[in-house]
């Protein structure tokens, strides 16, 4: 199973809704889906079943920079919690 990505626009925002396994060959592709508008940004995490280390850090920066994540799951939460305590 690879990534999915599908793309939902609302007046509000632009819900990216993912689903399979988010790796780090899959980035560089998200990154310019989310860098292709200048509207709000969520991304749908409730069907990513594997995430490597590369995906966690990038779902950590988009975070940062104001980008939602809906349902996200608990094992990918903590994982992202753990990387910014080693970063941080």
């Amino acid at each position: 199973m690879t990534l999915k990505i599908d793309r939902n626009a609302d007046r509000q925002k632009i819900t990216l809704r993912l689903s399979g396994r988010l790796r780090s060959e899959h980035l560089g592709e998200l990154t310019q889906q989310i860098q292709s508008d200048q509207s709000r940004i969520a991304l749908d995490l409730s069907e990513v079943v594997l995430v490597d280390v590369e995906a966690v850090r990038f779902l950590n920066t988009c975070e940062e920079n104001g980008i939602e994540l809906l349902h996200c799951a608990p094992f990918i939460r903590e994982w992202m919690r753990r990387e910014q305590d080693r970063e941080g």
